[in-house]
């Protein structure tokens, strides 16, 4: 498509999604409405649907009739009184005029939505001892609808399926998790259980999560922003839209004039990225909008979910976007704080990801409990290392159906968690974990001393602990460390640990405890006599560079400048690195983070470097030669047109190129030219967890650390700037 074209088949697409469905010439269901549907008991039961504009429609369900009229757009829509289960099978009419459609086998029961990713999408028939299930699975009551693989720009009203009666013949398609936990309840409860099967391999959580959702997360206000540009009809989209149809008819017109002339033609104007919509099924609502939104009035009991494989490495932030997609369906149901019970993935080798990384999700995931109405079934117990899609769905079935059991139907005597963190409390060299949900008591799965337990002490990194059962109680200690003040468990992407409780219920991954901040600055003996000006917790980068402690207002002459960066990562290294430097400026707002809004920019020759260092392979040494500084909030490239000496042209280095925007990448670098190396990096500040630190020179194709990412694998990150005042 040219950049000509784009506007004239960009409004065609925006006016195609969202049209409204035209009246039909006879009366028409949704596709979800079918022979063999269960609907949900003890709810009203709206039924709607599309008739000649104007018609009359009566919905009849055993003895219960509505009648409406379809509007102008042809839509109508009833609601019939909550009923309850039992009485056989009914059927559903509609009529209008005289076209009829009628629905056989309908059974009232309970419904529950299944959604997310491969692991939800997961059938039966490849689940562990296949063959045995499906031979076993003649449960007529319990019924699957599901639903194609399809994604949209707008919000759509229909999607077809077809439901299907639970048999031999057709379990094998039937999403696992959602058969194994409908078998139990139905065996339980004794009604019939409907599942909505509305899942997809391998997406993300933002493509299931509609735009109230984004909107209602202050963490995600981003995101909710790119959404509302990106969606055709919201007002930011229009206003986009509406500045570059101007700009491209200025274009058009000057060209028009320049064409005439016989003068060169400039190129025609972009089209801004944001006015190209939601379409792919990674993106923000494209498959809430064809896959969740059609269902919205349709009653159910709760929904289940398992995804998180493909978010896995963002940590904390998927406790946001698990709020957002929770509380986003809840806002447009409109049923209330409706049940969500969702599954912690499993361990698995996800490359050469650090280990800490699947652990912090697991955190978050937990994290979301605090959403009202949640239960969370952990299935370390049950994993495959080798396989990202462990087969054992019986299991975690069994377990989502145990918590709806308990929180949905009442059943307070199920035990359906496994032991949860309550307290920690230090103790003479050693700590007691206090847990709940023990039930009749904490046990080792295998019989094995437990497994799992690291603690850290004041001065030393994390170890492995001796950990002993003690009522209600786990005991750690380690002849390595003589007072531990924090602890972590399985913290490990491939952590299977061995703690239950009596009813076999594994324990997910936490941490607790203050694990011991780094603190090198009394150990600088070359830092002595210096002022702290600015002190920065790099963690905190998310929501922009703001400083822990601001000095700039001070009235201060000074003569040099200091840097000290301090690293720990999750698994305890400590790194350090302490940089002073001959004054390079006399403006104490210019000495820290470059950003754009501090107007500093530097990249030149610094004199007199004293380096001292800890943990890292960096020459240290006083009053040495060949410092430089690249300072800026810009993009950079490689081209070393500063002509720095010994600098590359081809590798980010000591002496890289400032390029446009102005306020785009960022460097904060102080080297050591004559050493060739870094001797501390902060780039990309911006991107929070996703900015580039690194002390040394990176061990990575660029040298200077860019593009690195990293700053996720520091538990730990601070920088100091100092300057000593002038004698």
């Amino acid at each position: 498509m040219t950049r000509l074209r784009f506007l004239p088949a960009l409004l065609l697409s925006v006016l195609t999604a969202t049209a409204a469905t035209p009246a039909a010439a006879e009366v028409r269901l949704p596709g979800f409405f079918g022979d063999h549907m269960v609907l949900q008991r003890q709810m009203p039961l709206p039924v709607w649907g599309w008739a000649d504009a104007g018609q009359s429609v009566t919905v009849t369900l055993g003895e219960n009739k509505a009648t409406a009229k379809a509007d102008e757009q042809g839509r109508w829509k009833v609601e019939l009184p909550a009923m309850e289960s039992g009485g056989g099978p009914l059927q559903l009419t509609v009529t209008a005029g005289d076209k009829t459609v009628t629905l056989k086998d309908i059974l009232l029961g309970e419904v529950w939505l299944c959604s997310g990713q491969s692991n939800m999408e997961w059938t039966v028939g490849s689940s562990t001892n296949a063959a045995a299930e499906i031979a076993a699975a003649n449960y007529p009551e319990i019924r699957q609808i599901k639903f194609s693989h399809q994604t949209s720009v707008a919000p759509q009203d229909d999607v077809k399926g077809t439901w299907l009666i639970c048999s031999p013949q057709t379990v094998a398609g039937f999403t696992a998790c959602g058969y194994f936990m409908a078998r139990t309840l139905n065996q339980e409860l004794d009604v019939p259980i409907g599942l909505i099967n509305s899942s997809w391999g391998g997406t993300r959580i933002e493509p299931w999560t509609p735009p109230v959702g984004f909107a209602g997360v202050e963490e995600l206000k981003s995101l909710s922003q790119t959404v509302q540009r990106r969606t055709p009809g919201t007002p930011e989209h229009t206003e986009l839209a509406k500045r570059h149809m101007a700009n491209v008819e200025s274009w058009l017109a000057d060209s028009k004039i320049k064409a005439a002339a016989g003068q060169p033609v400039p190129p025609s104007p972009t089209a801004p990225d944001d006015l190209q919509p939601h379409t792919g099924a990674g993106d923000p609502t494209a498959i809430y909008n064809s896959m969740i939104h059609p269902l919205i009035g349709l009653p159910f009991r709760g929904a289940i979910w398992y995804q998180g494989e493909s978010n896995h490495g963002e940590g904390m932030l998927y406790t946001s976007k698990m709020e957002a997609l929770i509380e986003g369906w809840r806002k447009l149901w409109n049923m209330g704080d409706f049940p969500f019970l969702y599954v912690q993935i499993a361990p698995y080798q996800y490359g050469e990801e650090k280990p800490e990384v699947l652990a912090e999700f697991w955190e978050a995931q937990s994290a979301a409990l605090a959403i009202p109405n949640t239960g969370m079934v952990v299935i370390n117990d049950v994993a495959t290392l080798h396989d990202i899609h462990p087969p054992m769905k019986q299991e975690v079935g069994l377990r989502l159906a145990n918590l709806a059991l308990r929180d949905t139907y009442d059943r307070q005597e199920i035990v359906a968690d496994g032991p949860t963190f309550k307290a920690m409390k230090q103790e003479k060299g050693m700590l007691r974990v206090v847990f709940d949900n023990v039930a009749d008591g904490l046990r080792s799965r295998d019989d094995q001393p437990l497994t799992g337990f690291e603690i850290i002490g004041a001065d030393s990194g994390w170890v492995k602990a001796d950990a002993k059962i003690d009522g209600d109680s786990v005991i750690l200690s380690s002849k390595e460390i003589d007072q531990p003040v924090a602890m972590r468990f399985a913290w490990h992407k491939l952590a299977e640990p061995n703690l239950t409780n009596s009813a076999g219920l594994p324990t997910s991954a936490f941490r607790a405890g203050e694990v011991p901040k780094p603190d090198a600055l009394p150990k600088v003996g070359a830092a002595k006599g210096y002022n702290l000006i600015y002190d920065l917790d790099l963690s905190k980068l998310a929501g922009g560079v703001k400083y822990d402690v601001d000095n700039s207002g001070q009235s201060i002459a000074f003569d040099r400048v200091g840097y000290l960066l301090e690293l720990q990562t999750s698994g305890g290294e400590r790194q350090a690195a302490f940089v002073s430097m001959e004054a390079f400026t006399d403006d104490l707002t210019k000495i820290g983070v470059p950003t754009f809004a501090s107007g500093a920019s530097f990249q030149q020759p610094v004199n007199s470097l004293t380096i001292w260092v800890s943990g890292a392979d960096v020459t240290a040494g006083a009053d040495l030669e060949g410092g430089n500084i690249e300072f800026w909030p810009n993009n950079y490239g490689t081209p070393n047109a500063a002509k720095v000496p010994g600098a590359s042209e081809t590798v980010y280095d000591f002496g890289d190129t400032k390029a446009p925007p102005v306020d785009g990448y960022g460097s904060m670098q102080v080297h050591n030219g004559a050493a060739q190396q870094t001797i501390f990096a902060v780039n990309h500040w911006n991107a929070g967890s996703d900015a580039d630190i690194g002390i040394g020179n990176s061990t990575g194709e660029q040298r200077d650390w860019t593009f690195s990412h990293n700053a996720s694998q520091y538990m730990h990150k601070r920088l100091r700037v100092l300057v000593r005042p002038a004698q």
